[in-house]
């Protein structure tokens, strides 16, 4: 759209700029991946001030059209958001084909899945983790920390906690690869037949650490996923804590209906 028919859309200037360049992001004028021009090449073309420019490149950002990276610039989005499916990912039949739940949903979207282990080994467990363990603040734990990433961008940073004596009796978990199927599968062949998974999830804006770890626009929401591994017998055997990029996963639940 020209920058004359804007001026008579009705709509404050920086809206209609948003709504341009979104335009030319949704039909790939701007393919996925690319940089946005620079902000004196949008001034001059839409006629505006600076301050205008950031207004409608935050607007994009809330869209999750773009993301900003300190000094290099503001770059269209280049993925599709993943479907996490929670009445699939956790099925026997995907651990069984010896693909962890993860690999499974980045594989169905089309993507390259991938992870990096960043650290496995012991650690104090954290107050929020010890409860729900049902182990005692600061005793030994397994912590199992990882980055994941979807064509090589990195979306989710997750780490799993796991009582100490299970991860003496399954060496598998001490290892960086704990084999196909992931640490569930393990679990299970050592005897912990897991019945349900308890999930809270909430949204918040990125900490600083998080921004920079999954190469996040400062001010960018996050999924706050905590899951509970809990087995037939009532036992909590993992506590998975996991920040997600917010604008690149969708969570699907299905959910009984109840009396």
């Amino acid at each position: 759209m020209g920058s004359e028919a804007l001026r008579h859309s009705g709509k404050p200037r920086y809206l209609q700029i948003a709504d341009d360049l979104a335009d030319q992001i949704r039909t790939g004028v701007l393919a996925p991946g690319v940089k946005l021009p620079s902000e004196s090449e949008v001034m001059e073309r839409y006629g505006v001030s600076q301050g205008t420019v950031r207004k409608a490149v935050a607007e994009l950002r809330t869209a999750g059209l773009v993301e900003t990276h300190h000094g290099r610039g503001t770059y269209t989005r280049s993925l599709a958001p993943v479907t996490r499916k929670s009445s699939d990912r956790f099925r026997r039949s995907h651990r069984r084909a010896g693909k962890a739940a993860y690999l499974v949903e980045v594989e169905a979207a089309g993507h390259t899945p991938g992870v990096h282990m960043l650290y496995v080994g012991p650690v104090g467990a954290p107050a929020d983790i010890a409860e729900r363990l049902g182990v005692t603040e600061g005793s030994k734990v397994l912590a199992r920390r990882r980055r994941y990433f979807v064509d090589g961008v990195p979306t989710e940073e997750a780490t799993s906690y796991l009582p100490w004596p299970i991860a003496e009796a399954v060496p598998e978990l001490l290892r960086d690869n704990p084999g196909g199927g992931g640490i569930y599968a393990r679990l299970e062949e050592h005897g912990h037949h897991l019945a349900e998974y308890v999930e809270t999830v909430r949204a918040r804006l990125a900490t600083k650490q998080e921004t920079a770890a999954l190469r996040l626009s400062p001010g960018a929401p996050v999924i706050h996923l905590v899951r509970a591994a809990v087995t037939d017998e009532g036992d909590v055997v993992e506590v998975c804590d996991t920040v997600m990029a917010a604008d690149r996963f969708v969570l699907d639940y299905r959910i009984p209906a109840c009396d």
